[in-house]
């Protein structure tokens, strides 16, 4: 222990603590500090500008020596040089917090070297506030939120200081910009979420221009700095300003993220929001919200959530947070966990529609939009979760109807019809929707093996933040299953072309023909530069019977029959037809067959007609096509005669699965018969064709030839490569698959960049459903669903023969969505930062001035806090639930 830098500690907290060396206090110094020029600290006064040649004075220094010596202090961070108007400096002795911590981070060299002022900036900022966090008056933050300016209602402007042009202006000609410090911490303790430490701190006044002498920090126009601030806002940052000054003096404005802020930390750990708020709060217009989550997701106190807005027969209550104003407070009410117990719905649920979508796309919010006419604003809310939204117009299984609240009434609305009418946009060059791109990870190069849907999204969301992106694919198209396995009379490919297009402009590179692992190797892309890799080879294989015949040339794989097929080669099938298969991929095959010339198509599967897994629509499609569908057999052998096949024998399947709901088919043995056949196409599941992918690797596969990786991060066995879609799932659905693409796009995002968690500040993605049984349905309309019609020239083609619905029939189908969901404020959790503002499309939710607070100065807070403590503690004597856990 070293007695000087014990006394500076005491000396800047003005107290009398016997500090130890494991207190961030002291630690931040011990070896940093020298004896001479904790000498130097221990004469100046806090928070006070003091001329060099007094400070000489009391040190007994000449005015060189001196000068020298506080410059290194400045360097170092403790102090703050304060520029005077006659050309001459001033120095201040600052506090921990804001101002020491923050400012010896900006010392990029010195916060390397000395990873414990990282380590104590997060200490001190959790430990030291936890005693004063719930008694501090509101307003006195050493944060403070400041809205989004444009959210700030005019007949509400009340005070200067609550608004971003204000300070912009008044320090106009003394404004720099830094790394974000918080960032920075959390990059070097290997906590980051994805957020890098960028130039997001925007420094003021006398401040600034220490910065800017020492190096910490550059000189920017005002304007840069506006520009700064509506970036932030795009990217879903909300603004903080310095508050220890009362309400005429900042020294920073910044773009804080709430897994990442210490400031915002503070009130989000101990539950204590007073620590943060603006005088603002958000409030919600329910004739205009559609429930669409983008102000859950951008609130950075979780104070957004989805709600229900239907009428029900047991009320539906909402009770906001308790807050230590009127109870007893402790550990038992913190939130300590709050980077991974982030809530995007109330327990009592919400739409059903965007929690049933694997990939939780905000249907009712595009609903309303396309109903307003508003297609490219639906066609950006889609792709928000969804880049493909023309070719799940087309393929979907549509989830989201099969749980519309629609459907408890009368008939779902007519959700794949309504995005596929809205991404005809996609089909157009000139209304195709390209997001911008709010990031430059360009540094960065991540190879994406597979061009399928789940490879592809990963790409288009990673392209998106700006990295360098290329596609290895090696058939010589792209789109995976979406191009070889799905026929075109269900998804045209020029429909997939048009989507696939975007990501072209997006600068992501495809190299068709390449087979990673054959052409070139996951070794050779990391010496030419790639510093991640998404393995989406999809499942493309097929699968044998493994019984007598499944071996002649006769015999199919029905993924092989389709990819044929769609490469346009020249297939033709003759004579009878078995399909052997009950899923959606075997009807695809029983259909194509028809169109390449089959005389009989025979559909043959163990389940029965109820429990196919293919979908109803599709089997009744098929069966128009006089495809004759068999339920409740099995095969028993291939029947072979002169190295032709002949026929197949089948055997009843009394049961698919066992007690434990386990694939364990039971037959009967005796009861069987022979179906004729030319051709057997299988289309009994698919396999993974790994080839030499992962030779040499450490990335490992499970007995069904799935990877192996994180279930909730996709990272496998190698930290560079993650997966993700059919070859970690087995074979799904496309949505299934784009949804693990954006998934896997957020991990490698976290996982190629420096001192990035994968875990923490992640939204879990968990949307609970509204109880449809406590519904009060009458007195809707039982308006009648849209369908739509067919085009019979193109019946039995391979052109999509289904007419997309017109604009008349949208506006009718749109209004028939009860809008199940709406989001709703706690205003005790609300910081009022207006963030959410920012990202509603539908002018929903604003913010009303509620509180009129303000900083009495760090000086003054403490007599001021002795009044809030003395009616705290009534408030909490007369409140008979002061130990209530009732939320």
């Amino acid at each position: 222990m070293r007695e000087k830098i014990t006394r500076l500690a005491q000396h800047l907290m003005k107290n009398n603590k016997v500090y130890t060396e494991k207190d961030p206090e002291y630690y931040v110094f011990a070896d940093i500090l020298t004896d001479d020029q904790a000498d130097v600290l221990l004469v100046m006064e806090r928070r006070r500008e003091e001329k060099v040649e007094d400070i000489a004075s009391r040190i007994g220094k000449s005015y060189a020596e001196t000068f020298e010596m506080l410059m290194q202090l400045t360097d170092i961070g403790v102090i703050e040089l304060k520029p005077q108007g006659d050309g001459t400096d001033r120095f201040e002795l600052l506090i921990y917090l804001p101002g020491i911590f923050e400012l010896m981070m900006l010392n990029r060299e010195q916060a390397k070297a000395h990873p414990e002022i990282a380590r104590a900036f997060e200490e001190y900022s959790r430990v030291s506030v936890e005693p004063v966090t719930q008694l501090m008056p509101m307003g006195n933050g050493a944060l403070r939120v400041i809205p989004v300016e444009s959210a700030i209602k005019s007949e509400t402007r009340k005070a200067s200081y609550e608004e971003i042009s204000h300070w912009l202006t008044k320090y106009q000609n003394h404004i720099a910009l830094a790394p974000c410090q918080c960032r920075l911490v959390r990059q070097q303790m290997g906590e980051g979420t994805g957020n890098m430490p960028e130039e997001l701190c925007i420094i003021l006044g006398a401040t600034a221009e220490s910065c800017i002498r020492t190096g910490k920090a550059r000189r920017i126009t005002k304007e840069e700095a506006e520009e700064v601030v509506k970036k932030a806002e795009r990217r879903g940052y909300m603004h903080q300003v310095t508050n220890m000054d009362g309400t005429d003096k900042i020294w920073a404005l910044c773009n804080c993220e709430r897994n990442i802020c210490f400031a915002l930390r503070t009130s989000q750990y101990f539950g204590t929001p007073n620590m943060s708020r603006s005088n603002y709060i958000a409030e919600v217009d329910p004739k205009k919200c559609a429930a669409c989550g983008q102000c859950v997701e951008t609130c950075p106190a979780n104070a957004v959530k989805l709600g229900q807005n239907l009428c029900t027969k047991e009320a539906v209550t909402y009770l906001p947070k308790v807050l230590p104003d009127d109870h007893n407070w402790g550990p038992d009410r913190y939130n300590p966990d709050f980077r991974t117990n982030y809530e995007n719905t109330y327990a009592s649920g919400s739409a059903p529609c965007k929690s049933a979508c694997p990939a939780h796309v905000s249907v009712q919010g595009y609903i309303k939009l396309a109903s307003q006419g508003k297609y490219l604003d639906a066609l950006e809310l889609i792709k928000k979760e969804n880049p493909f939204p023309a070719v799940c117009g087309r393929i979907c299984p549509h989830n989201c109807e099969n749980e519309c609240t629609r459907g408890s009434l009368d008939e779902p609305v007519a959700i794949d019809e309504i995005k596929k009418f809205i991404a005809e946009q996609e089909l157009k060059e000139e209304t195709r929707f390209v997001p911008e791109k709010l990031f430059d990870y360009s540094d960065k190069k991540i190879a994406v093996i597979g061009a399928g849907p789940a490879g592809l999204s990963c790409a288009f969301y990673l392209a998106q933040k700006g990295y360098t992106i290329t596609v290895f694919e090696k058939q010589e198209k792209l789109g995976g299953m979406l191009t070889l396995g799905i026929p075109s009379y269900r998804l045209e490919k020029d429909v997939l072309e048009a989507e696939i297009e975007v990501l072209r402009k997006l600068g992501v590179t495809f190299k068709t023909g390449v087979e990673v692992g054959k052409d070139i190797t996951i070794d050779e892309l990391r010496k030419e530069g790639y510093h991640g890799f998404y393995l989406a080879i999809g499942a493309q294989g097929g699968r044998k019977l493994n019984i007598e015949g499944d071996d002649n040339e006769n015999v199919i794989a029905g993924v092989d029959f389709l990819r044929d097929v769609n490469l346009g080669k020249a297939v033709k099938t003759e004579g009878n037809v078995v399909v052997i298969g009950g899923g959606n991929v075997a009807v695809d095959v029983a259909r194509t067959a028809v169109r390449t010339g089959a005389s009989s198509v025979s559909m043959f599967c163990l389940e029965g007609e109820k429990e196919m897994p293919a979908q109803a629509e599709e089997v009744a499609e098929a069966k128009e096509e006089k495809v004759a569908v068999n339920n409740g057999w099995g095969p028993k052998r291939i029947i072979i005669e002169n190295g032709k096949v002949t026929g197949v024998e089948f055997k009843r399947c009394l049961s698919v699965f066992n007690e434990e709901k386990r694939f364990a088919p039971l037959f009967d043995e005796k009861d069987t018969k022979i179906v004729p056949a030319d051709k057997v196409l299988l289309s009994i599941g698919q396999s993974i064709e790994w080839g030499d992918l992962l030779k040499g690797s450490k990335v490992e596969v499970n007995l069904n030839g799935t990877v192996v990786a994180d279930s909730f991060t996709y990272q496998t066995g190698e930290e560079d490569i993650f997966a993700g879609g059919d070859v970690f799932t087995g074979p799904k659905f496309a949505i299934d698959a784009i949804a693990a693409g954006k998934e896997g796009a957020d991990s490698l995002h976290r996982g190629v960049q420096e001192g990035q968690t994968l875990h923490l500040g992640r939204n879990r993605r968990i949307f609970d459903v509204l109880d449809k049984y406590n519904v009060e349905f009458s007195g809707y309309d039982k308006a009648k669903r849209a369908s739509f019609s067919k085009d019979s020239k193109k019946k039995n083609t391979f052109s999509d023969p289904r007419i997309t619905l017109t604009e008349e029939q949208i506006k009718t189908e749109t209004g028939r969505c009860l809008e199940c969901g709406i989001a709703h404020v706690d205003i005790n959790q609300c910081l009022g930062c207006g963030e959410c503002t920012v990202r509603c499309k539908f002018d929903a939710i604003t913010l009303k001035r509620e509180y009129d607070a303000y900083s009495f100065g760090y000086e003054n807070i403490k007599k001021n806090a002795i009044k809030v403590v003395i009616k705290r503690k009534i408030k909490i004597a007369m409140n008979p639930n002061r130990d209530s856990k009732e939320r």
